[in-house]
C-alpha cells in the first residue's frame, strides 16, 4: 500500500474547490451564522495536545455556547467523568475546532479558533442551572466559521433511520470487557440512569 506524502499529490486526486466552498467562510459571527449556532444544543469539540488529539461531545438543554461578542464564544464544561482530556489539551495548546449540529438538519456549522479556560465566577454564573454552575468555561476566539457540506450526514441518514441501537453493547458491558470484569457489568448499567440524573448539571 502506498501512502500520500505530499500536498501536490493529494491535490492532484481532487478537483479545484468551487467558489462557494471558499466564500462561505466568515471570521466572526454574522446574523445567519449566529442564528444557526444559537439553535444548536450539541457540538463536537476537537482539541490537540502532547498526547494526541481528542474529540468530545458537548451538549446542553439550550444553546450549547454563549456569544460574548461577535468574535468570541463561551462553552461551559458541565460535569462529566473528570478525565479532562479536552481541557488538559486546551491549557497546553489553545487550538480548537467545533462542529455544531441541529436535529433534522443535514448541515453542520464549523468553528475553528483559539480557546482559553477560565473559572471566572461571573462568567460561570451566567450558565447556572438548578443552583449549579460549570467548573470552568472555555472562552473561544473565533478564527473562522463555515458550513460543512451536507453529504456526509445525508449518506449516513443521520436523522431519518430511527433507533439502530438495539443490538449495541451497553457501556457496562464494554467496561467489563476492557477491565477484565473489575468494573462495569449489569449493575453499572442499572445504576447509570439515576446517577446521571443526579449529576446532569
Amino acid at each position: 500500500m502506498e501512502f500520500i506524502e505530499d500536498i501536490e499529490t493529494l491535490e492532484g486526486l481532487y478537483g479545484t474547490p468551487a467558489a462557494p466552498s471558499l466564500r462561505k467562510v466568515a471570521h466572526s459571527l454574522t446574523p445567519l451564522y449566529r442564528k444557526w449556532i444559537m439553535a444548536s444544543r450539541l457540538c463536537i469539540l476537537s482539541t490537540v495536545g502532547p498526547e494526541g488529539t481528542d474529540g468530545s461531545p458537548r451538549g446542553d438543554d439550550g444553546p450549547v455556547v454563549l456569544e460574548l461578542d461577535p468574535n468570541t464564544l463561551a462553552l461551559p464544561d458541565w460535569r462529566g467523568n473528570n478525565r479532562l482530556d479536552s481541557l488538559r489539551n486546551i491549557v497546553r495548546d489553545p487550538r480548537v475546532a467545533l462542529m455544531f449540529l441541529v436535529p433534522g438538519s443535514n448541515n453542520v456549522v464549523r468553528v475553528n479558533g483559539q480557546a482559553r479556560l477560565t473559572a471566572d465566577s461571573a462568567l460561570r454564573a451566567r450558565f447556572e442551572k438548578n443552583g449549579k454552575q460549570p467548573a470552568t468555561v472555555a472562552v473561544i476566539e473565533i478564527s473562522e466559521i463555515y458550513t460543512q457540506c451536507a453529504r456526509a450526514m445525508m449518506r449516513a441518514r443521520t436523522w431519518s433511520v430511527g433507533d439502530e441501537s438495539a443490538d449495541l453493547p451497553t457501556i457496562g458491558e464494554i467496561l467489563a470487557e476492557v477491565s477484565e470484569g473489575d468494573e462495569g457489568g449489569a449493575r453499572y448499567d442499572s445504576e447509570w440512569g439515576a446517577r446521571a440524573a443526579r449529576t446532569m448539571w
